[in-house]
């Protein structure tokens, strides 16, 4: 045992496999340590809030302390910022209307295009537009000015007794807040989805749920899959044809076309991750049964299968003692590979809403489902949706790297 869990282990796909496999079971367990709550919680009140840090303004204003720097890009940069891209291209449209070169104009710079703007902007100058467009300008060139105000933000609060407003503090434009000393911080790494709930926190609780239909799955397919095929690859005859018929059966019926007729029939509201993945496994045997047998059957006339049945050792005992071991690798091959494939399964399923109950508990595939309903995809809003990709992707491609490298550690004709 320690010999072949040497080899194993010597293996470079399997390790590598293995580490990105361990790496996500970390990452699930200790994640809800550090972040606790319902992963479907609400926390948004609006859709596909981008990843960042969010700092709640009412607490900052109050912050118990407030810092002074004169940071040099500072105006620039809230000048950009409060500056879209449209005007911009808007102050360059009447630049070049009004004679400046195209090529001397260039909106990224702001600080070179508000010094042109200024120089040449006239807002007397109608430059042959009509009175709509000569407005929308003056009222574009006045709210430049207003950003280049160097006067603060007045606080105001209502007077209890008066019921008048009156100034309680100035924001100034150089006031900072440490983020530390402010009393509500959010981090959101992944932001938050159509639902406003963060991406992050159901990523890694779907990525558990589907970890676990899968290990349902993959072991239920698994045991039906080799008990089929060692009693049809050893004992023979009318066993073997009747469940070689049955095989046949359903290798002729593709397997997702059934699981969508199941899952269809079920209904929604009973269709949990445990339902789901049981169905799973009942509609992902065949390959494995018909791999198994192929297995037994090159087994059953070797001469220590032989020798225990002259001693009288009864089928059951010829079964788990002379011929398990000799495909124990080969099982556990297949395990990784049926787990591999439900997940991917059930992804398939919740994409076409065939899934787990959305109210309970999230999924890789849902969480696909929802994005696509919601157009993520259309809105650019990728945080919704690649980091589920590349979960499922990791998944997948983790468990085919282990069961490569076990491949070539117990098959003979791939060993280096």
């Amino acid at each position: 045992m320690k010999h072949t869990l040497r080899q194993v282990f010597h293996s470079g796909k399997f390790v590598a496999g293995f580490c990105i496999l361990v790496a996500l079971l970390l990452l699930i367990a200790i994640y809800p340590l550090f972040v606790k709550g319902d992963p479907l919680a609400i926390i948004g009140q609006g859709t596909f809030f981008p990843p960042g840090t969010y700092v709640n303004t009412y607490d900052s204003i109050y912050a118990p302390n407030t810092y002074t720097l004169n940071l040099k890009d500072a105006a620039a940069n809230r000048i950009a910022q409060r500056l879209p891209e449209k005007d911009r291209e808007e102050m360059k449209t009447w630049l070049v209307a009004y004679g400046i070169p195209e090529e001397q104009i260039d909106v990224n710079d702001i600080k070179a295009l508000l010094d042109i703007w200024f120089e040449n902007y006239d807002p007397n100058e109608s430059l042959g537009m009509i009175y709509a467009k000569q407005r929308y300008y003056q009222r574009l060139n006045d709210s430049i000015r207003n950003l280049l105000s160097i006067e603060g933000v007045i606080l105001a609060e209502k007077n209890p007794e008066t019921g008048e407003l009156q100034e309680v503090g100035i924001v100034n434009q150089t006031d900072y807040v440490n983020i530390n000393e402010v009393a509500n911080v959010r981090v959101l790494p992944l932001g938050t989805d159509n639902f406003g709930r963060d991406v992050l926190t159901e990523l890694v609780r779907a990525t558990a749920v589907s970890l676990e239909i899968g290990l349902v799955a993959g072991v239920i397919a698994t045991l039906i899959g080799l008990t089929l095929g060692l009693l049809a690859g050893y004992i023979g005859g009318w066993v073997d044809d009747f469940i070689m018929f049955i095989t046949n059966l359903f290798t002729v019926i593709p397997s997702f076309v059934l699981l969508i007729l199941i899952s269809f029939s079920i209904g929604q509201e009973k269709r949990g991750a445990v339902t789901i993945a049981i169905v799973i496994g009942l509609t992902s045997w065949v390959w494995t049964t018909r791999a198994v047998r192929s297995q037994v059957m090159s087994l059953r006339n070797r001469d220590h299968v032989n020798l225990s049945k002259l001693s009288g050792h009864s089928i059951f005992y010829i079964i788990t003692h002379d011929i398990f071991p000799y495909i124990a690798s080969y099982v556990v091959m297949a395990l990784i590979l049926q787990i591999s494939s439900a997940i991917l399964a059930e992804a398939s399923l919740s994409i076409l809403g065939l899934g787990p109950r959305t109210t309970d508990v999230p999924t890789l595939g849902l969480m696909m489902n929802w994005a696509m309903i919601y157009q993520a995809h259309i809105m650019g809003r990728w945080w919704a949706y690649l980091p589920v990709i590349i979960m499922i992707a990791l998944i997948t491609f983790s468990m085919n790297l282990m069961n490569t490298g076990l491949d070539q550690v117990f098959n003979p004709t791939l060993r280096e």
